[in-house]
């Protein structure tokens, strides 16, 4: 009987260790800052946490609000210069999923100059930590995580984005 409970342990510790993976969860948020920044919206678009984009209207009117709303940004002379991502946080249960803050720094040109600015994605996990997708946390998505998450753990606390300071 302990030889089959050390390797119930054995084989269960390393699924459950996998599910909380920061390497991981950076690996994806990276994937979509590379996108955002190439102006890959597609593949922004199929990483945003799939709620996002039901508000939204469905995946083909996000794809043309981010490519229109990004287009007028760059018209008007902003465009982003690069966008760090730093360590997942703590990883909190939130129903049937697992939930966890990814800083991000951006660093923005404008006509006005470079700015960077601090704040947060969410990062979702839907199937044990094996896929991540993301909500960028601004001032109206965070008003709106218990309508998006109906199952959100507020042990997880969401720390308000920085205004950006000029470099």
């Amino acid at each position: 009987m302990r030889f089959y409970l050390k390797l119930l342990v054995l084989l269960v510790v390393p699924a459950a260790t996998m599910a909380q993976n920061p390497a991981v969860v950076k690996k994806h948020a990276q994937t979509v800052a590379n996108a955002l920044i190439k102006g890959d919206y597609q593949t922004v678009v199929a990483h945003t946490y799939p709620k996002a984009i039901d508000i939204a209207g469905g995946k083909t009117k996000m794809l043309q609000m981010l490519s229109t709303g990004l287009s007028q940004m760059k018209q008007q002379g902003f465009s982003f210069e690069k966008i760090n991502i730093g360590e997942p946080g703590k990883f909190y249960k939130a129903g049937k999923e697992i939930h966890c803050l990814v800083p991000e720094t951006i660093v923005m040109k404008t006509k006005q100059g470079r700015f960077q600015g601090t704040s947060n994605l969410l990062a979702v996990s839907g199937d044990q930590g094996k896929s991540w997708t993301f909500l960028d946390l601004n001032q109206g998505s965070i008003k709106a995580v218990d309508q998006i998450f109906p199952n959100f753990n507020h042990s997880l606390t969401i720390p308000q984005p920085q205004q950006p300071i000029k470099l």
